[in-house]
């Protein structure tokens, strides 16, 4: 019961401890017994007080591995797809390798992690909004408005990950209050999570002044809305038995229609827009792109985690995405975000043809000329260039031996250094003036795009094309391709419209999730159905070249399985005992 009691009590006292204000020498209450009338009425303190619903909400860039000795750490979706895979072959032995080996334990450990963090910041927000007569008229508006928008954002966040959970609207304490609360059905949670969203919205403002960017408004409320109908639109959420692991028909194409509303409303607001790229060579146009991941906040940024400007890791939200992305030849010893061959091949070519199309003219001796421009943003290949370094990603017949390059060549003395397991490196969000060195505490500080206006048009896009309105999801489509200066579609298959959307996403967060979506979880993210691929490029002394494709994780190294049961993650155990929930099915207490 004590461990209930902190999982659902968020105590005030804890809430202050660290919390200052300018004029707070001249406080007689110790920081860690401040009353509560204190806290509603200030508005320093209440600015503290809501900094966790942010901290919390997701990860960012703050993305370290965890291995047997760390413990649990935070997780990046796209790992688990087959977009990206790490370096150093110990993660596979910790909770990073068990949960891709769909081991039970470790998952029920990233559940409750998970169920825990959702929880607190509810019961939070719950405690804030039955004081809100207290609080200061100054910032009403807005205080208010953030509850509302994140009680909504942590129920999106459980119904993705659980399906319908208990839906908490105050603060819960089971020593004192026997109530047992039910599984909410997905129309409930649908219902709950909007409703709260259009609450935030009618408090917020369409754009922040300077001093708030980073917090949500209007067109973020209306953008959380979409996508929570436009993921129970999914496949695998219709004509389910239990209420709570979707809905008992088809409601798919309602919820599109739905969110098409939403959207409107988002680019009604007209804050939001792709960035131009003004360029017109391959080089101007990847220079380009890989800014827009590098600029905070800008017009085709929605919603995005804020990470410390001064990029510190030890003091502030800074992270370490550069540091652990880096290939041996700048000093990076973690290759954190390997490519997969699975990935470079879904880059069409220059004219807009599949490698495997008829008259495509891909070269499978020269597989790197002339492919789709993002690719040269987003990828690290044997002779890309990085900060003036040409990348060396082969090896080298010498006296019979196969000598691997500089950058498959482990950095310093270190029996932990990695280097890339698939022959590439990441080139997309990474900033090439970023300084990697021996100080661990400072790190990279460009923000985590959760959400942005391209991922709107192809939500859009798919909209259009499930309604069968295909031209309107060509247009949009061309939209984004014109944008990067690769030449428009004639028509649009299914395929196509999958393909520009793991390729403008790439290794954006987005793409594990809509595996999900789709219902393709099982195959995509399952060695046996889709090994990860990778490339070994051997040079003999004559200068002649072999290129093979060795499975890199997959069906012969590292097993990867996804199963059916996966699209629920378990309950937290003792809610389930306490509440008397039915648990999703296939999870066995650990």
């Amino acid at each position: 019961m004590k461990f209930k009691t902190l999982r659902y009590i968020v105590p005030l006292a804890i809430a202050a401890i660290g919390l200052s204000s300018c004029n707070s020498m001249f406080r007689e209450e110790p920081y860690d017994k401040l009353p509560s009338t204190v806290i509603w009425g200030d508005e320093h303190l209440l600015d503290e007080y809501v900094l966790p619903w942010y901290r919390n909400m997701d990860p960012g860039f703050y993305t370290f591995v965890t291995t047997i000795m760390k413990g649990l750490g935070s997780e990046y979706e796209p790992w688990y797809t087959d977009q990206l895979t790490v370096g150093r072959s110990e993660w596979y032995s910790g909770d990073y390798g068990n949960i891709l080996k769909s081991m039970q334990q470790d998952i029920t450990t990233r559940a409750r992690t998970e169920w825990f963090n959702c929880y607190t910041q509810i019961n939070s927000i719950n405690t804030l909004l039955q004081n809100q007569d207290q609080l200061p008229a100054s910032v009403r508006n807005r205080v208010l408005g953030e509850a509302h928008f994140f009680r909504a954002w942590y129920y999106y966040t459980m119904l993705r990950r659980f399906g319908g959970v208990m839906i908490l609207t105050r603060t819960y304490d089971p020593l004192v209050d026997d109530v047992k609360f039910p599984r909410a059905t997905y129309e409930e949670m649908v219902k709950f999570i909007c409703d709260e969203a259009e609450e935030a919205a009618n408090l917020l403002p369409v754009s922040n002044t300077d001093g708030a960017v980073g917090r949500p408004t209007k067109g973020v409320c209306y953008m959380l809305k979409a996508k929570t109908y436009f993921w129970v639109a999914g496949e695998h959420f219709q004509n389910q038995e239990k209420g709570w692991h979707g809905f008992p028909d088809n409601r798919s194409i309602a919820m599109l229609d739905k969110a098409a509303e939403e959207y409107d409303r988002v680019i009604a607001t007209g804050q939001y827009d792709l960035i131009p790229i003004n360029g017109n060579t391959r080089d101007e146009v990847v220079a380009e792109y890989r800014n827009i991941f590098l600029t905070k906040n800008s017009r085709e940024s929605i919603w995005e985690v804020q990470h410390a400007n001064d990029g510190n890791f030890s003091n502030s939200n800074g992270h370490k995405l550069d540091r652990e992305a880096a290939a041996p030849s700048f000093g990076g010893t973690v290759a954190a975000y390997n490519p997969t061959q699975n990935h470079v091949d879904e880059y069409r070519m220059e004219n807009g043809k599949r490698i495997n199309e008829s008259g495509s003219g891909y070269d499978k001796k020269n597989p790197y000329e002339n492919r789709d421009w993002r690719f040269y943003a987003n990828i690290l290949y044997d002779g890309a260039k990085w900060k003036g370094h040409v990348m060396d990603l082969h090896y080298t017949v010498v006296d019979g031996k196969e000598v691997p390059g500089e950058d498959l060549t482990k950095y310093g003395t270190s029996t932990n250094a990695a280097v890339s397991r698939t022959g590439y490196y990441m080139a997309k969000f990474l900033n090439e003036n970023q300084a990697i060195n021996t100080d661990e505490t400072y790190g990279s500080s460009q923000n985590c795009i959760l959400w942005r206006f391209a991922e709107l048009l192809l939500d859009y896009a798919e909209i259009d094309f499930k309604k069968g309105r295909i031209g309107a999801a060509l247009e949009k489509v061309n939209t984004i391709r014109r944008r990067v200066k690769m030449p428009a579609l004639s028509s649009l298959t299914w395929e196509d419209l999958m393909n520009e959307r793991r390729v403008e996403l790439a290794f954006e967060k987005t793409s594990y999730w809509d595996l999900l979506r789709w219902n393709i979880a099982e195959t995509y993210m399952t060695g046996s159905t889709n090994p990860l691929f990778g490339v070994k490029i051997v040079e003999k002394a004559n200068g002649t070249r072999t290129i093979t494709n060795p499975v890199v994780n997959g069906r012969n190294t590292v097993v990867r399985y996804f199963r059916a049961i996966q699209y629920y993650y378990p309950l937290d155990w003792d809610d389930v005992r306490y509440h008397g929930l039915e648990q999703n099915p296939g999870w066995i207490e650990m």
